[in-house]
């Protein structure tokens, strides 16, 4: 009974594998038991499950739910959507835990689980503990668990538009193009709209989990063109985009310019603050100096995270801070919501901030400080290596008067601006940032950045 996963699958913020290579039913049956060890052994015993719109959503889910009611543990199925909407159920179910599965925003032969426990977000050595009940795994030795089905959609969505505060008296009626890339958004996008005022059109609404238009990761501008061709060919005042699984969000505003989950941060944190003067406001290692400036300017506090969701929704908790985000487009609502990455969520809130603004999304672009960035540069390092790498660079760096911020990798400060550079805690690359004033500016933290990484063997890519 015993059961070894392959250890590719497991990841530090949720497992996730090729399915009918490194992922199998097997493996959902067996995490579905080591999960309901866990939660028992936590004084846990009701779970909810969710599952987004892969081919292999379905049996996968259902190999899971098997697993979990074989060692006792009671499931409460809500069957197809996004992940928030199971982060929703194990906030306002009365459960103690719950699992997604989905791909996230993966390709489609991807698929995976996310974990909560407790009210927590679950993953790093939790996720790694699963593998070793699993190795250590007999018979079940108690009664089979409940199942229960329970349609959680109507009050996701009904929870979702009751945060929509643009209809005051002289807010603007919007027109919004929304793309859910055939991921598992789509139909709460479609009965969202239908509550929300202004005019919506809606790309890609049905769920499909060979993802046929474009694959559903808003942080590629190549992913972002059918939205943008959208907002120009409909006069729309911004469009609205999500990954796979409706975690992450991405948005282009009526002039077609892509906003990042930082500058997206600089607008939502200034209304928050309104409420909450003084309030921490966390944002990752990635993000733009700019957003924690204005921050800063907008009377509150802000914080400087590791990267990595569940990273992020633990030092929320901790914190006790209405917002965080990352450049990658998780944003973490506590003002008013429960603290996880809602992209939808977060969609309805900006909405009512634009309607009650007199100004564009575009003017508030051209308002911020302009600064030139590079994107997130990721390139191969192996995973011997590729934290070594970190290292020596940090080394190197103490034996100097730079300014470095150590918190997750190392981010360098000067009179040009900053660089960045981690190692990727999913995959074995090397990721690097850096953003000046200038180009000239840029150039030069680039080629600190390049010098840096050559006297570790390492080349920094072109692009």
């Amino acid at each position: 009974m015993s059961h070894r996963f392959d250890p590719t699958i497991l990841r530090e913020y949720d497992i996730r594998g090729i399915v009918g290579d490194t992922l199998s039913t097997a493996d959902a049956r067996a995490i579905g038991r080591t999960y309901a060890v866990t939660l028992k052994a936590e004084g846990g015993r009701r779970v909810a499950v969710g599952y987004d719109g892969r081919l292999t959503s379905p049996d996968l889910a259902a190999a899971l739910v098997d697993g979990v009611v074989s060692e006792g543990a009671d499931v409460v199925r809500i069957g197809r959507g996004p992940t928030p909407m199971l982060y929703y159920a194990a906030a306002t179910l009365g459960v103690d835990g719950g699992i997604m599965v989905t791909g996230s925003h993966n390709p489609p032969e991807y698929n995976g689980f996310k974990f909560v426990l407790g009210g927590k977000p679950f993953y790093g050595a939790a996720i790694r503990a699963l593998a070793e009940t699993a190795q250590a795994l007999g018979p079940p030795v108690t009664a089979a668990g409940r199942v229960e089905d329970r349609n959680i959609r109507d009050a996701y969505v009904e929870r979702l538009a009751r945060d929509y505060d643009g209809s005051r008296d002289g807010a603007r009626l919007l027109t919004v193009a929304w793309d859910p890339g055939n991921g598992a958004t789509g139909e709460i996008v479609e009965e969202l709209t239908s509550r929300l005022p202004g005019r919506h059109v809606l790309l890609n609404g049905v769920i499909d989990g060979r993802f046929p238009a474009h694959h559903p990761d808003p942080t590629v501008p190549a992913n972002l063109v059918q939205l943008q061709q959208a907002v120009a060919g409909e006069a729309c005042d911004l469009g609205i985009a999500f990954d796979g699984d409706g975690d992450r969000i991405g948005v282009v505003d009526h002039e077609g310019e892509i906003w990042w989950g930082d500058q997206l941060m600089i607008i939502l944190a200034r209304d928050v603050l309104m409420r909450h003067p003084g309030a921490p406001i966390l944002a990752d290692v990635k993000a733009s100096q700019i957003l924690f400036d204005e921050i800063a300017k907008a009377g509150g506090r802000p914080v400087m995270t590791a990267t990595g969701h569940s990273l992020i929704k633990a030092k929320l908790a901790e914190t006790g801070a209405p917002l965080a985000g990352e450049m990658s487009g998780h944003i973490f609502f506590a003002d008013g919501y429960y603290g996880f990455d809602d992209a939808v969520y977060v969609a309805v809130r900006l909405l009512g901030i634009l309607a009650r603004s007199p100004q564009t999304l575009a003017d508030l672009r051209r308002s911020l400080p302009a600064v030139v960035n590079t994107p997130e540069l990721r390139f191969a390092c192996a995973e011997s290596r590729k934290s070594a790498v970190v290292r020596e660079v940090a080394g190197r760096l103490r034996q100097t008067a730079a300014e470095v911020n150590d918190i997750d990798g190392v981010r360098v400060r000067t009179a040009d601006g900053w660089w960045l550079l981690r190692a990727s805690n999913t995959q074995d690359v090397l990721v690097a940032r850096a953003e000046s004033a200038t180009t000239e500016g840029l150039a030069r933290l680039r080629a600190e950045l390049a010098a840096q990484l050559a006297a570790s063997g390492v080349a920094l890519p072109d692009a």
